[in-house]
């Protein structure tokens, strides 16, 4: 039996509490660590205002990890919530402030809707603090249901 090939995907960090910078670099540095998981790129950190959240929320930070990973995607989803469990984050309510965010905004060119997982991530389309550090580093990956390169996208949000 052959291993399990290796999948590209990558993952939005966001943080907007606490030491947010180190915040994200150690949840980098946790991913690194895991041996089923390899970072192969991590774009620079953007500061933006918080986007949906209570009237008041601190500024985010947000970033973007390219990794390569025998993980399935729903385990990869399990290991980026104990990432954040680790952090302290509970998830009380929808866009709330938070120590750590991970999100896995695509995983190779798989569409998959299950109740605990979406991908490619439902509304990375939408927001520039996703696709300008995603278009940094990979302006080349595809979003598997618009047929468009994050540079692409990124163009497209910059027009409206």
């Amino acid at each position: 039996m052959s291993p399990p090939s290796s999948v590209l995907a990558y993952i939005a960090l966001g943080a907007n509490l606490g030491e947010r910078e180190r915040n994200i670099r150690q949840a980098v540095d946790q991913l690194t660590s895991d041996p089923v998981i390899r970072v192969t790129k991590v774009s620079s950190l953007l500061e933006n205002a918080a986007v949906g959240g209570p009237p008041g929320s601190p500024a985010f930070l947000n970033g973007v990890v390219e990794v390569h990973t025998t993980l399935d995607p729903h385990a990869l989803l399990r290991r980026l919530l104990d990432i954040e469990r680790q952090f302290g984050r509970v998830r009380r309510e929808k866009w709330e402030p938070r120590v750590i965010d991970l999100d896995l905004l695509l995983y190779g060119d798989r569409v998959i809707r299950t109740p605990d997982l979406i991908v490619p991530h439902p509304r990375m389309h939408e927001r520039r603090f996703v696709l300008e550090p995603l278009a940094q580093i990979a302006p080349d990956a595809m979003h598997p249901l618009l047929a468009r390169t994050a540079a692409q996208l990124l163009e497209q949000l910059s027009t409206r």
